[in-house]
């Protein structure tokens, strides 16, 4: 099966990156967005998708009838609706790439609608952030084309290694990493966010260099804080997927769900505007200031 006819589902900052890069590979190129219907976001979305020569579709019907090879860039939650909803619609022998992060439950029940309407299913784990590797990043296949498909996506220059026939096993690794990843970043937040408030930070960083000295803790807190803040509500579904995946092997997820719990946290401040107008290239203190400063103003008032 040859793939020339790109479909991407989802057109945020994944979906835009992922199909500049396949771009020249096809011969056409159809992108949707649930954006792509709202008064306020759609005229730039499309705007972009059309300066970029894509097409920019007003549903999954006709997304589906212009591609063979379809990819999911989706939220988390949203995973299995976008499956089901492409199983509609779907041309039989077209490929569907699944890059979210979602449970190996969950991916395997995507795969059950998409198969049920004769198209093929490929799990992807994306095993780190896109950005600056756009489709050059580490991805993990998994499923029953997996090793038939993965040449010609590394000829497209994807970075994409083939771990198993069986569905779900990119994703329990993908899943496993984002627990110790997102876990990090939640754990660095509130490490540094109180070192600062009780204006310690000065001795706890030099220990965290002393016990793991081949990292910058100063560098990766900045990194850590402004992902968080960008992409919370994103990192957070997908806390709540690997929170499922931590159920789904038996375990009760007390610290995945906590993770998931701070991602939240900050994702609605960010949306309050708690961090607008930092500057370009932002310190770690920059953002635990201003959480400072918004646990001040909800301190309760003494009279």
């Amino acid at each position: 099966m040859k793939l020339t006819q790109l479909g991407m589902i989802g057109y945020g900052e994944v979906g835009k990156i992922i199909t500049a890069g396949l771009q020249t590979h096809m011969q056409s190129v159809h992108v949707w967005d649930l954006k792509f219907a709202s008064p306020s976001a759609a005229p730039n979305d499309i705007q972009h998708a059309t300066q970029a020569g894509f097409s920019a579709c007003d549903g999954m019907k006709p997304l589906c009838a212009a591609s063979n090879f379809i990819i999911s860039a989706v939220t988390a939650s949203q995973t299995l609706a976008v499956a089901e909803e492409a199983a509609k619609y779907i041309q039989v022998g077209s490929v569907f790439l699944d890059l979210n992060s979602a449970s190996p439950a969950t991916k395997q029940s995507a795969a059950k609608a998409i198969e049920a309407a004769g198209a093929h299913y490929l799990e992807a784990g994306v095993m780190t952030s896109i950005p600056p590797y756009g489709i050059r990043v580490p991805m993990l296949l998994g499923g029953a084309i997996a090793d038939t498909l993965a040449p010609q996506l590394q000829g497209f220059g994807m970075d994409v290694k083939v771990v198993s026939q069986e569905l779900g096993v990119a994703s329990a690794i993908k899943m496993c990493r984002s627990v110790m990843i997102k876990g990090l970043e939640a754990l660095v937040i509130e490490s540094y966010s109180t070192a600062r408030k009780y204006g310690v930070e000065d001795h706890v960083l030099p220990t965290l260099a002393e016990t793991f000295p081949s990292i910058d803790w100063q560098q990766t807190g900045a990194y850590f804080f402004s992902r968080v803040v960008q992409h919370g509500k994103r990192r957070a579904e997908e806390m709540r997927e690997s929170a499922n995946t931590v159920k789904e092997a038996g375990f009760e997820p007390i610290m995945t769900a906590a993770i998931a719990q701070k991602h939240d946290w900050v994702a609605s401040l960010a949306r309050e505007g708690v961090f607008d107008g930092l500057a370009d290239k932002p310190i770690w203190q920059d953002f635990a200031d201003r959480l400072i400063a918004q646990s001040k103003r909800s301190e309760p008032q003494s009279e």
